[in-house]
């Protein structure tokens, strides 16, 4: 049986700009707004961001969908 993979390297697998900004906003704990005044874009483009990396992660983590 494969193991499933770490969430390390389904992060390492994620386009650079969905990598950084999850990392800023989980792994660093900085918020949507945060993240969006540090790079100089929309809050809404940084939380549809953390939305799709979430959901895509939880699809290869084969986490069930939540209700």
């Amino acid at each position: 049986m494969e193991q499933p993979p770490t969430i390390a390297e389904v992060i390492a697998g994620l386009p650079e700009e969905e990598r950084f900004i999850l990392t800023l906003h989980y792994l660093k704990g900085m918020s949507a707004q945060e993240i969006a005044e540090a790079l100089g874009v929309p809050s809404r483009a940084v939380m549809a961001v953390i939305e799709g990396g979430k959901r895509r992660l939880l699809v290869v983590l084969d986490f069930p969908p939540h209700a």
